[in-house]
C-alpha cells in the first residue's frame, strides 16, 4: 500500500496499521516510522504510536499537508530509545528514554539505574547556559551553618551537609541608568533557582568595562542589550520604577523600598502584575500568591518574568540528590518514640490521636502565624480571599 493509496502520507500508513504490528509488516522507506511501531513491542514504551496520533496534537498533524515532513524530522541517536522529537510534538511521551528538546528545555534520563528512573532534569545546553566557571571577581566563598545559630543550637532542622558553593554578587538595584549593558551570557546559579546573566556595561575607552550579574529574564539571549531608566524601551531586562511602567505588564525583581534592591518575584518562573498606579504615591501588584499590594511608585522593577519556568517540572529521582543540595531526611512525628515527639508511641500504626504540631507542641496545619499588622495597610486583597475568588 503505497502513500498516494492512504491519502494521509506516512501518518495515515501507520494508522492503518495501528503500531503494533511487527517490524516485516512495514516498508523499508519509512524506517523511521516502523522503528517507533516496532519499539512500541521491543522495548515496552508506555505510549504506543496509535495512542499518541489520537491526541490532540495528533490528530492536528494528521490534517496537516505537511505530515511527510514531520515524519522525516526524528533524529535518531545511537540506538533505538534515544530520539530527538520533531516540533510540535510533546515531550516525555516515552516512559524512560533520554529525550532533550528545545520546546521542553527537559532532559529525561534512561533507566540504567533506581535512581535515574524517573529523573527528570533540565537541559540546560538546550537553554544555551554557560558550561564554564562563574565571573570570579563577582563571586565570594559560602560558609555553612548546618542549621546551627551562633550558640551552636539547632534552630532549622534538616540542614547539613550538601556541595561546596561560591555567592554571585547579584545586582538586584539596577541603579546605573542610561547606561545600556550587553548580555555576555546566561549562567546557572546553585543559590537560586532562576537563571543569571553577566551584563557588561562599557564605560568609554579610558576605563575598563564594568561586569555584573543581574536576574536573567525569559526572551533573553546572548547578545541583548539591558538598560535602567525611564528613557529604555520596555522589554524584557529592562529596570524601571513602578511609576514608568504601563498597566498591565509582567514585572519581577521589585522592591519594598526605594533603594533597597529587589525582594520580590525572584523565583523560577515568578512574575507579577501591574495592576494600576494610585495619585498617593503608590502603586497596586497582584503578586504569584494572588495578593494585591501597595508598593511604593519609587520602587524599581525589571519588565519580564523569571528564566527557567520549567524549574517545577524537574524530578530529582533520588535521595541523594537533595543531600547534595544540603537537605537531610526528615522523620515523621508519629514514627518517634514518646519521648522524641508529641505524637510519637502507641501500639501498631498510630495515627498520633491529635492535630498535627511540632516536637513543642505548637499547632503546624492551618494556624494562622501572621503577626505583622503594621503593613495590614498596604494589604489590598488578601491571598486568601484572592483563592476564594478563583
Amino acid at each position: 500500500m503505497s502513500d498516494s493509496e492512504t491519502g494521509v502520507g506516512h501518518m495515515g500508513y501507520y494508522v492503518m496499521l495501528e503500531a503494533d504490528t511487527g517490524k516485516s509488516s512495514v516498508k523499508k522507506s519509512d524506517i523511521g516510522w516502523a522503528e517507533v511501531a516496532y519499539g512500541t513491542r521491543r522495548y515496552g514504551w508506555k505510549m504506543s504510536l496509535r495512542r499518541i496520533l489520537s491526541t490532540g496534537i495528533g490528530k492536528q498533524l494528521l490534517a496537516n499537508a505537511e505530515c511527510n515532513a514531520f515524519a522525516s524530522s526524528w533524529q535518531w541517536g545511537p540506538t533505538a530509545s534515544q530520539f530527538v522529537s520533531p516540533p510540535g510534538w510533546p515531550s516525555g511521551i516515552f516512559g524512560g528514554a533520554f529525550m532533550s528538546t528545545k520546546a521542553s528545555g527537559l532532559k529525561y534520563w534512561k533507566p540504567t539505574s533506581n535512581g535515574q528512573r524517573f529523573r527528570v532534569t533540565i537541559d540546560r545546553k538546550a537553554a544555551g547556559i554557560w558550561p564554564g566557571k562563574p565571573y570570579k571577581p563577582l563571586t565570594k566563598g559560602m560558609s555553612k551553618s548546618g542549621g546551627r545559630n551562633n550558640s551552636g543550637k539547632t534552630t532549622i532542622w534538616h540542614r547539613g551537609g550538601g556541595n561546596r558553593r561560591k555567592y554571585r554578587l547579584i545586582d538586584f538595584k539596577r541603579l546605573k541608568e542610561g547606561m545600556p549593558a550587553v548580555v555576555e551570557r546566561l549562567e546557572h546559579d546553585p543559590n537560586r533557582s532562576g537563571y543569571i546573566a553577566l551584563v557588561k556595561y562599557d564605560r568609554g575607552e579610558e576605563k575598563s568595562p564594568l561586569f555584573n550579574y543581574i536576574l536573567a529574564p525569559q526572551q533573553i539571549k546572548q547578545g541583548d542589550t539591558v538598560m535602567s531608566g525611564p528613557g529604555s524601551p520596555v522589554k524584557p531586562g529592562n529596570s524601571f520604577q513602578l511609576k514608568d511602567i504601563p498597566a498591565g505588564i509582567k514585572i519581577h525583581n521589585i522592591e519594598m523600598r526605594p533603594g533597597g534592591g529587589g525582594q520580590l518575584c525572584r523565583a523560577a518562573g515568578t512574575s507579577a502584575t501591574m495592576l494600576k498606579k494610585g495619585q498617593d504615591g503608590y502603586a497596586i501588584l497582584r503578586l504569584p500568591s494572588g495578593e494585591q499590594r501597595k508598593v511604593l511608585s519609587r520602587c524599581r522593577a525589571t519588565i519580564g518574568v523569571v528564566s527557567n519556568p520549567m524549574h517545577t517540572n524537574r524530578k530529582l529521582g533520588k535521595g541523594g540528590i537533595k543531600r547534595w543540595m544540603g537537605r537531610r531526611p526528615v522523620v515523621r512525628g508519629v514514627a518517634m518514640n514518646p519521648v522524641d515527639h508529641p505524637m510519637g508511641g502507641g501500639e501498631g500504626k498510630a495515627s498520633g490521636g491529635r492535630p498535627s504540631v511540632t516536637p513543642w507542641g505548637k499547632l503546624t496545619k492551618g494556624k494562622k502565624t501572621r503577626r505583622c499588622k503594621r503593613t495590614d495597610k498596604f494589604i489590598v486583597v488578601p491571598r486568601h480571599k484572592a483563592k476564594k475568588k478563583r
